[in-house]
């Protein structure tokens, strides 16, 4: 999870909500970029609590989730989970 650290801190570091991203931009604040399976796969992005994807961890224990998401557009909305 801590490769998804910064991008989660900086998500609650946001006074708004919801905020949309690029991909490049969530690449931004994740060492290393993100994988090419975020590039191709909608599940990669899904709002789960499955404790094996790490990013949805990361965002999901700050209050945080996936409001929508082109992956044609390569663009990503996150909003503070209610």
């Amino acid at each position: 999870m801590a490769k998804y650290s910064a991008l989660a801190q900086w998500l609650t570091s946001q006074a708004r909500s919801p905020i949309t991203l690029t991909f490049a931009e969530v690449s931004a604040l994740v060492p290393g970029g993100l994988p090419p399976s975020a590039y191709e796969y909608q599940a990669w992005w899904a709002n789960e609590r499955n404790p094996r994807p790490v990013q949805k961890l990361a965002w999901s224990k700050e209050g945080w989730s996936v409001a929508n998401l082109n992956l044609t557009a390569q663009r990503v909305t996150f909003e503070r989970s209610p």
